[in-house]
C-alpha cells in the first residue's frame, strides 16, 4: 500500500472488445485496492496503462495514438502497455517514447507488483510470455462498478478456432476456463452489489470447458445451470456464441431457464459459402439458416444480432449479393459490418485477390443500410406491446430514462420517480431510429 501522503494518480485508457473493457476494469480495482487513486484519461496523472487492441490494424494504430498522447499529457510520467497489441508487437511497442513496461494478455493480476518492482529495480520492461504455452486460466475479478446494473463476466480466455482472418488465437492462446467457483463467488459479490444483469464474456465463450474434460464435466450450458441457481440475480445473457452451439440441448436448456436473456449474438461474417470456406468458417450459410430455425421455433421473440464482413478476398459481386440477401432472409434485429481489413500475421492477409478500399467501402454501406432496415422492421413489430424493461441509464433529457428488454431492445420513458437499476413493465408507444419509445405501467 502507498503512502497516503504519496497517493498516486493511474489512468487507464480501454480499446476493443467487451473483454478488454473487463480486464480493465480488473486492473483499475488492483491499483485502487494498492492505493490509488483513479484518475480519467483526459487528464494529468503520474501513471498510465493503455490496454491495446489488435484486430485490425486500426486497433494498432489507435493503441500506439494513445500511448503517444499520454506521454504528451505528462511527459516522462510511466506508461504500462497491456493487451493483445502488446503481445503481437512488444518489440514495435518498446520503441515508442515514454513506454515503461509491455505486459500483453498474461500477468494482468500482478500489474500493480510488477510496476512497483520495475519502478525500484528497473528490471526489464518487456515480460510479454509465449502464450500458446500458458494453459492456466489467470484469475481476474470484478466486484463494483460505476453507474452501471449489467455486468460484464469473464468466464474464458483464448481461442483455439484459427480463422484465416484473425489475429485473436495468437494474441490470447489456448482455449482456457474459469472455475466454477470463482465464477460462482463474483457473481454473488456483484449481485450483492446491486447488479441485476450478467453478461458471459470470453474470447470464444462457446469453448468454455473444453479443457476441463476429464476434470469435469463441465461446459457452458451446465454452468448457466448453475449460474441460474444464484438468488437475486435477474438475468443472464451471452456475449456472442457461433451458430454450431445451438443444439438439441441448447434449446431445450433456453426454455427451462428463464433468466437465460432470449438474445444471442450469432456471428455469421458472411452469407456465402464460397467466403465462408476461405474464412475457415466451420459451418455452411444452411447450418446457420437451421440453427436459426431451432432458436425461432423455440423461442419466437428471440432476438438475433451478428458479425458481417464484407469485402474478403476473392469475394466477387455474386459472393456479396449472396451474403446480402441471405441477412435479409435471417431478420437480424441488428449487425455489426466490417470492411475486411488485411491483418499481418493471418492466412487471409496473403490471400490473392485482395479487394480495393472502395469497393470495401461501397459494399459496407450497402450492408449497413440493409442492417438498418432490419432494425426498423424488427422493433417496429413490439409497438403496442407489453414489455419488461431494466432500465441502466438516465438521458441527458429531463426525466427521461433508457433501458433494455430481455432481448437487448433499446427502451426510453419518461418518470418523476428515478427508475435506475429497476425493472419496469412498459407499454410501447412508438420507435424512433434504433430505439422504443414507451409508457410505464
Amino acid at each position: 500500500m502507498i503512502d497516503q501522503k504519496e497517493q498516486k494518480k493511474v489512468s487507464f485508457y480501454t480499446l476493443g472488445c467487451k473483454v478488454n473493457q473487463y480486464e480493465t476494469e480488473a486492473m483499475i480495482e488492483l491499483f485502487s485496492n494498492r492505493g490509488y487513486l483513479i484518475g480519467s484519461f483526459e487528464e494529468y496523472a503520474d501513471v498510465y496503462v493503455i490496454n491495446t487492441c489488435t484486430v485490425t490494424n486500426v486497433g494498432d494504430k489507435k493503441s500506439r495514438q494513445m500511448i503517444r498522447r499520454a506521454n504528451k499529457t505528462n511527459p516522462g510520467a510511466p506508461i504500462i502497455v497491456v493487451g493483445c497489441y502488446a503481445q503481437i508487437a512488444p518489440e514495435e511497442i518498446s520503441n515508442i517514447e515514454g513506454v515503461t513496461m509491455i505486459l500483453g494478455t498474461h500477468q494482468r493480476a500482478e500489474i500493480v507488483d510488477l510496476f512497483e518492482e520495475y519502478q525500484q529495480q528497473q528490471s526489464p520492461k518487456v515480460l510479454v510470455d509465449n502464450i500458446m504455452k500458458i494453459r492456466e486460466f489467470e484469475e481476474m475479478s470484478v466486484s463494483t462498478l460505476q453507474d452501471k446494473t449489467r455486468a460484464y463476466l469473464k468466464i474464458q480466455e483464448g481461442c483455439d478456432r484459427f480463422c484465416s482472418y484473425c489475429i485473436i488465437p495468437y494474441a490470447r492462446g489456448p482455449v482456457r476456463s474459469r472455475s466454477l467457483e470463482n465464477i460462482q463467488k463474483e457473481i454473488n459479490t456483484l449481485v450483492l452489489n446491486g447488479f441485476k444483469e450478467i453478461v458471459l464474456t470470453g474470447i470464444h465463450v462457446g469453448s468454455y470447458g473444453k479443457d476441463l474434460k476429464g476434470k469435469t464435466n463441465l461446459d457452458l450450458i451446465a454452468l448457466i445451470e448453475k449460474i441460474h441457481e444464484i438468488k437475486g440475480l435477474e438475468r443472464i445473457r451471452l456475449s456472442s456464441i457461433e451458430p454450431t452451439m445451438i443444439t438439441e440441448r441448447f434449446i431445450e436448456a433456453l426454455q427451462r431457464l428463464p433468466k437465460l436473456c432470449p438474445h444471442f449474438h450469432l456471428s455469421l461474417q458472411s452469407g456465402s459459402n464460397r467466403t465462408l470456406r476461405r474464412m475457415n468458417r466451420r459451418y455452411t450459410k444452411e447450418i446457420f439458416e437451421e440453427k436459426v430455425r431451432l432458436l425461432r421455433k423455440a423461442l419466437p421473440t428471440v432476438a438475433l444480432t451478428t458479425d458481417v464482413i464484407v469485402g474478403f478476398p476473392g469475394e466477387t459481386e455474386e459472393d456479396f449479393r449472396e451474403s446480402y440477401e441471405f441477412v435479409k432472409k435471417m431478420q437480424f434485429s441488428n449487425i455489426h459490418v466490417f470492411p475486411y481489413s488485411p491483418k499481418k500475421g493471418t492466412p487471409a492477409a496473403d490471400f490473392p485477390d485482395q479487394l480495393s478500399n472502395q469497393m470495401k467501402e461501397e459494399r459496407s454501406k450497402r450492408m449497413i443500410e440493409l442492417g438498418e432496415k432490419l432494425t426498423t422492421q424488427f422493433l417496429a413489430q413490439y409497438i403496442n406491446t407489453i414489455q419488461e424493461v431494466l432500465f441502466e441509464t438516465e438521458t441527458k433529457e429531463a426525466n427521461e430514462y433508457e433501458g433494455h428488454t430481455s432481448n437487448y431492445m433499446k427502451v426510453t420513458v419518461k418518470s418523476l420517480d428515478p427508475i435506475v437499476n429497476t425493472t419496469q413493465k412498459v407499454k410501447v408507444i412508438s420507435q424512433r431510429s434504433d430505439k422504443l419509445i414507451g409508457e410505464i405501467l
